[in-house]
């Protein structure tokens, strides 16, 4: 498949979507909060339990996928850390930094991209990807956002059992172990995919609008050392992370690559704008945004080949 097929079906509708609601977002007061709480407590969690409950993934195979991330996070933290250290980076911005190389989109940007390139088990593998970053999130990242702050980062952790997705994701895997999922066809999951597959056209409308107000304001060279951990080093770590955990299904993998590849989620923004200490100069809050600005436009080019490689079987 030829560059130029990928991008038209799997980068472009993306691109589309996305760019109507970054429109939304320059031209007219849009609530973007109000779409968000949509999502977080209604879309989302319909799609969290639709696709897990009839996806055919294995509990083995589940379990490989969270090693994979936890690996991934791991390495990425490790190598963040240094390469933001040696170019004299301190707290918070160092904080900041190290956020935005290892957390990826893969909510509002990697859903509808591994339903465009892989399909319904591509999908119901980023619900479960996204559910485990959201986790991470809310704790390493908090923590990491919060150092050299005057909060308590260990207290504020505790806001990941206020996210639904979280539940969600146990209340499906709980069924699924049980053997009590409602059959496919029934109301219950029929009305449970119709909403989980809203959240995709609204997760990527969500996203343009953020970026509408993202500002790009201070020095770019660290944005630009952030963006090539995020788009260039996060992929070979990932796939580096699924060859050593041997997964058998390959698609799988594939999968797990593709979305640890997506461009920096904006969900950094709000964690570094809650909990990060304030600094003079170049402002953590205006780095995070610049590098999900950055890494977004770039990742047209830097995704789409990706898509290539793994379609090809040259590495997985």
């Amino acid at each position: 498949m030829s560059l130029l097929t990928i991008f038209a079906t799997a980068i472009l509708p993306i691109v589309a979507v996305s760019a109507v609601g970054f429109a939304l977002g320059r031209y007219e007061d849009v609530e973007v909060d109000a779409l968000n709480t949509v999502t977080v407590y209604v879309l989302a969690p319909a799609l969290v339990v639709h696709s897990l409950t009839t996806s055919t993934v294995t509990g083995g195979t589940i379990l490989r996928v969270v090693v994979a991330v936890v690996a991934f996070t791991a390495a990425m933290l490790a190598v963040a850390e240094v390469v933001g250290r040696s170019f004299g980076q301190s707290e918070p911005l160092l904080g900041a930094f190290v956020l935005v190389a290892i957390f990826a989109n893969t909510g509002n940007y990697g859903i509808p991209l591994a339903d465009f390139v892989f399909g319904a088990q591509g999908r119901s593998l980023a619900v479960l990807v996204t559910a485990l970053q959201v986790v991470l999130l809310y704790t390493l990242g908090i923590y990491i956002a919060a150092r050299g702050a005057d909060s308590d980062p260990v207290s504020d952790m505790k806001q990941v059992f206020g996210v639904p997705l979280v539940y969600a994701v146990v209340l499906s895997l709980a069924v699924r172990w049980l053997g009590v999922a409602p059959p496919a066809d029934s109301t219950l999951m029929e009305t449970l995919e119709i909403l989980g597959n809203a959240s995709i056209p609204i997760m990527l409308l969500i996203l343009g609008i953020q970026l509408s107000n993202v500002d790009m304001g201070g020095t770019l060279r660290p944005v630009g050392v952030a963006s090539a951990l995020k788009l260039v080093l996060a992929p070979v770590v990932a796939i580096a992370a699924v060859l050593l955990l041997g997964f058998q299904d390959p698609t799988v993998a594939r999968v797990v690559v593709l979305l640890l590849a997506t461009p920096t989620g904006v969900t950094p923004i709000i964690l570094v704008g809650a909990f990060s200490g304030a600094q003079d100069g170049f402002a953590p809050g205006e780095f995070v945004s610049a590098t999900v600005l950055v890494t977004t436009v770039l990742s047209v080019l830097t995704v789409t080949v990706l898509v290539a490689v793994l379609q090809s079987g040259a590495v997985i």
